[in-house]
This record gives C-alpha cells, structure tokens and sequence, in this order.
C-alpha cells in the first residue's frame, strides 16, 4: 500500500479554498496524495491564478465536480449556490471517488472537508472512508456560531441577532 490519499474539499469561496490549499500542501510535504476538490467555477479560477508556474508538485491533482448552477448564474447567491451544492455534489463527489478507486491509483482513504460541505461526510460514511472536518476561520467566529442556539435561547439576543440589554443586566 502506497501514501495515504486524502480528497480535500473546500467550501467554494476564497476565505475556504486558500486555508484549504495550504492544508493540502503541508499534508503533501508528509506523503500524502491529495485529489484538491473544487468547483468546476473556482477551478478555472484556481488553474488561472496558478498560471505556467504550478507549484503544487505532483502529490496534488486539482480536480472539479459541478455546483448545480449553471456558468451564467450568481454564485453571491449563497442561499442558492448552498441549495444547488447541496442537490448535485454529494453524487457526483461519490462518482470521482468510485472513478479514482477503480483507475489502480491509490485507493481514496480519507476525506477532509469544510464545515460547511458537511454533506461529504455523509458520502465518506457510505463509502467507509475514514472522515474529518476542517474549520477555514478562526476559533473564536466558530464558538460564536456554535452558541448562537443557546444565545436565542437564553434570550440574550433576538431573532434578527440584536442583543437584548436588559436581559444582560439582570
């Protein structure tokens, strides 16, 4: 058996792909073999920023799967980019995965992906390959994320994120 061969795949916005490219190329300085996941938008966006000079080395292959929106569409729309990612990459993530175990490359043995594409955790599990979510930002936007439940709920802040002072003070 050969080094690990992880699939990266990053949330489609350039907050999520950088943090993800400089993941995949210290994971690459380690041995491991990274198929980089992007959308077929922000590949051309990516091989264009890449130019001749493409120094991710051969332990990186930059691939790309559909987003469900069509090339002329919005993707600033995040409601709908989110609703489209969420109907057609998880098939066709499994079909990349199923096309690159069947080559004789290096079987597929894990998956690392944004928090925000948690749906490929779902096509890791069915697939039985090993799985980890990998937060882009910083600590401190994440706990504020993972407490805003608790903060409507303790009646802190409204539905529309306004602090309630006297709830505060009390």
């Amino acid at each position: 058996m050969g080094n690990p061969h992880i699939v990266v795949i990053p949330y489609p916005a350039q907050g999520h792909v950088i943090p993800f490219m400089e993941l995949s190329q210290c994971l690459a300085k380690q041995g491991f073999k990274i198929t980089f996941v992007n959308t077929e938008y922000n590949h051309k966006r990516v091989l264009k920023a890449l130019g001749e000079n493409n120094y991710l080395g051969s332990e990186i292959s930059l691939v790309s799967i559909p987003d469900g929106l069509e090339p002329w569409e919005d993707r600033n729309e995040l409601g709908k980019l989110t609703k489209a990612i969420f109907q057609v990459m998880p098939g066709k993530l499994q079909q990349l995965i199923n096309r690159i175990n069947m080559s004789g490359e290096e079987r597929i043995t894990g998956i690392i992906t944004d928090w925000s594409m948690g749906w490929a955790l779902e096509v890791a599990e069915k697939m039985n390959i090993r799985r980890a979510i990998f937060w882009p930002a910083s600590t401190a936007v994440l706990c504020s994320m993972l407490s805003i439940s608790k903060l409507l709920n303790d009646g802190i802040i409204d539905n529309d994120g306004e602090v309630l002072y006297h709830k505060l003070f009390n």
